[in-house]
């Protein structure tokens, strides 16, 4: 990974972890932007599936291992050990790492489709909408 910065808003953490995710070849990167969503009590999702826990466990390590290199506060982790959904907190954003099954049945895009969706693009390291259904 290319030296970052630490991100200074949470938009920037949630692209952050995005590109972490990628980096383990994460699937279906999706970024939901919650800051409009009244009832909502984080500013971003960042929800990814993945093809076993090995996978999950491994973006886990990524995020937390280069968060704390770039200075950022220690996250609130939940699900480690099933690794079938884990959950990562920043406070401002939640990471969801969800194996692909138990992400299809939950369908959280769909829970919070109030929010503003983005679709992460590994090629270009981007965020593009996702126009709602």
């Amino acid at each position: 990974m290319a030296k970052e910065n630490k991100p200074k808003t949470a938009k920037e953490l949630a692209l952050f972890c995005a590109k972490l995710a990628a980096e383990k070849i994460a699937d279906s990167i999706n970024v939901i932007d919650l800051q409009n969503v009244d009832n909502a009590s984080v500013d971003f999702f960042v929800i990814c599936s993945t093809d076993s826990p090995n996978q999950s466990q491994a973006i886990l390590d990524l995020i937390t291992r280069n968060g704390k290199k770039i200075g950022l506060p220690k996250p609130k982790i939940e699900g480690e050990i099933n690794a079938d959904w884990i959950l990562i907190d920043f406070f401002d954003v939640v990471i969801h790492i969800m194996l692909r099954p138990i992400r299809e049945y939950y369908d959280i895009e769909k829970l919070w489709n109030t929010g503003t969706s983005y679709h992460y693009n590994s090629k270009t390291k981007r965020l593009n909408k996702i126009k709602n259904s």
